[in-house]
């Protein structure tokens, strides 16, 4: 998970990290779980981002509405 998030949702949010090496990603057994290629983030069974990095305030958005929490204010540029 990205930095940060998983400290401050983590009272309330399950955190499950699947690594392999990269071909395990496209065997047999991996396809039949019915998860997202890797690299992904879902949260719940929203499919976050699949095949790039994801930006830490689009999941921390993603995460909020799965917990019916208050939007995160968009960050300064």
């Amino acid at each position: 998970m990205i930095p940060g998030l998983g400290g401050k949702y983590k009272s309330v949010v399950e955190i499950e990290t699947i690594s392999k090496p990269r071909q395990g990603f496209r065997d047999i057994e991996y396809m039949k779980l019915g998860l997202p290629m890797a690299p992904a983030v879902m949260v719940g069974d929203e499919i976050i981002v699949q095949g790039c990095e994801a930006a830490e305030e689009k999941v921390e958005t993603a995460i909020c509405r799965q917990l019916n929490l208050a939007l995160p204010l968009p960050k300064a540029l």
